[in-house]
Formats: structure tokens, C-alpha cells, sequence
């Protein structure tokens, strides 16, 4: 089983979809770093060699994934609330940030529907 991150990659998939259950690879990067590291995407992750994968590791710490990219994510909503601006208050309010729509949906953003007494008249 190749873990590359600290994540542990699917065994039976193919090394270029594999690739993507690390947090900030997704399937266009994965092809990137696949060619960049010589490696054949439709080769299974169970059967790579040591040599493939250090390949791979070296690639993929070019980019910024996992935990760095999380740790640069909260920082930046941190930033936005502490500054103020429109999009930070959505976060702090727990309201989508992206312009949707709240008078309905939203379920996963505002959480269990609250009821208000004497609504339906």
C-alpha cells in the first residue's frame, strides 16, 4: 500500500484517480503529476515500484496539499473575518459566503431547520 502525505492511497485504483483522495490533488494535477514523475497513470497504485513512488513523492511536494493547504485555507477565512469584510462575516454567521440563494436550501451551511411559533397563518 503506497501512502504518499500521510494519506493512505486506494489500492485498487488506477495511480492517477488514486492520487486525488489527497486533500488538493485533483484530477488534472494528478495527470500533471503523473507525467512529471514518468509514471504510467493507468498503472494500479498496488503496483508500483519504490522508485515510482519516491518519483511521485518528490512531485507532489512541488505543490502545496494536505496539511499546508488546509493550515493556508483557515488562514485566510481567519483573515477575512478579522478584517471584516462581507465574506468574512458570512463565515462568522455560518451563512453561505458564495452568493446563494438562503430563503431555501442552504440546509448544509445553516444546519437543522429551526421552527418559529405562529408562522403559518
Amino acid at each position: 500500500m503506497a501512502r504518499i502525505k500521510g494519506v493512505d492511497l486506494p489500492n485498487e485504483k488506477n495511480i492517477w484517480i488514486a492520487l486525488t483522495s489527497i486533500y488538493g490533488i485533483g484530477r488534472n494535477l494528478s495527470k500533471d503529476i503523473c507525467t512529471g514523475a514518468k509514471v504510467d497513470m493507468t498503472k494500479k497504485a498496488k503496483d508500483l515500484t519504490d522508485d515510482e513512488i519516491a518519483a511521485l513523492r518528490t512531485e507532489i511536494d512541488k505543490h502545496l496539499v494536505e496539511g499546508d493547504l488546509r493550515r493556508e485555507v483557515s488562514i485566510n477565512i481567519k483573515t477575512k473575518m478579522e478584517i471584516g469584510s462581507y465574506q468574512g462575516l458570512r463565515h462568522k454567521k455560518g451563512l453561505p459566503v458564495r452568493g446563494q440563494r438562503t430563503r431555501t436550501n442552504a440546509r448544509t451551511r445553516k444546519g437543522k431547520p429551526k421552527t418559529i411559533a405562529n408562522k403559518k397563518k
